[in-house]
């Protein structure tokens, strides 16, 4: 049974907001990408030494984004010792992520910037949405967990995702939110302890999709790989299980509008305003 009501249209998906355009994972990426007139906004949480769900791509300062409360860059060799989950969310937040310029986004405006809470991007995004008076949006969610990273980098898998949906729940209807991950224990946890949640299979291997099924161990409702590995015959076959399909990281307009051709589900790009205006040219919207 799906859950997330906006994936029975197609699902137009903004990529840390709207990655190309704005600094990823920020509340102002988030804005524009609902100003664009994205579906659903897609986000990364990772947790804090005080148990803060923070919105971010990484479990450590990335290289790429940040600048330190003195001004100065972090080096890609350091990066890891800046490690999200031994500092407070106080701390985190002295960290800028959006003055530096981003060598593969040149498009991307540049301003002072930090990360965000989950709650903070929620409640923002949903004040945006009524002051607009637009439609309601939804909330695509990965879960950064990794085997190697428990008790490291964040807390067991169990903890984290109970983090992540009591935030949640203090916030939205969970029928407004999809949870997404490459980790098959975090959505395994999910499966068992909150069916009601929308879940989506995460995938950037080569693995045939029953293969990678089996290893799950139940039908997610969105299975969601890197575009690049999808051909329309997986998409067929993902169809007759009663499977969504929503791939990532489609930035490019011949690969959107293939995609759109062999029927997926939904996009999610890096470039909203270009997917936009894909799915218009489509009559998707």
């Amino acid at each position: 049974m799906l859950n997330h009501p906006c994936i029975a249209q197609f699902d137009f998906e903004g990529h840390r907001g709207a990655r190309g355009l704005m600094p990823e994972n920020t509340i102002p990426a988030f804005i524009k990408a609902l100003d664009l007139g994205v579906t659903t906004l897609e986000m990364d949480v990772v947790i804090s030494k005080d148990k803060k769900v923070v919105v971010s791509h990484d479990p450590f300062l990335s290289h790429e984004i940040t600048t330190t409360p003195e001004g100065k860059s972090i080096r890609e060799k350091n990066e890891e010792t800046y490690n999200l989950y031994d500092m407070n969310y106080k701390e985190i937040k002295t960290f800028d992520v959006g003055k530096k310029k981003h060598p593969r986004f040149p498009r991307q405006e540049k301003l002072t910037v930090f990360k965000p809470l989950l709650s903070e991007v929620i409640k923002a995004a949903e004040h945006h949405v009524k002051d607009t008076d637009r439609n309601e949006v939804y909330y695509n969610i990965e879960i950064k967990s990794r085997e190697e990273w428990d008790d490291i980098h964040h807390p067991r898998v169990g903890e984290y995702c109970e983090l992540v949906v009591k935030t949640i729940q203090d916030y939205l209807p969970t029928e407004r939110v999809m949870l997404q991950s490459f980790d098959i224990r975090a959505l395994q946890y999910l499966h068992e302890y909150y069916p009601e949640i929308t879940l989506a299979y995460l995938i950037e291997n080569k693995k045939s999709e029953k293969e990678n099924l089996d290893n799950l161990g139940f039908l997610p409702d969105v299975y969601s790989p890197e575009y690049i590995l999808l051909k329309k015959k997986n998409i067929e076959d993902l169809h007759e299980m009663g499977v969504k399909v929503i791939p990532w990281t489609v930035n490019e307009r011949k690969d959107m509008e293939e995609l759109i051709e062999w029927g997926v589900d939904g996009l999610i790009s890096d470039y909203p305003d270009l997917l936009m205006i894909v799915g218009e040219e489509k009559h998707l919207q």
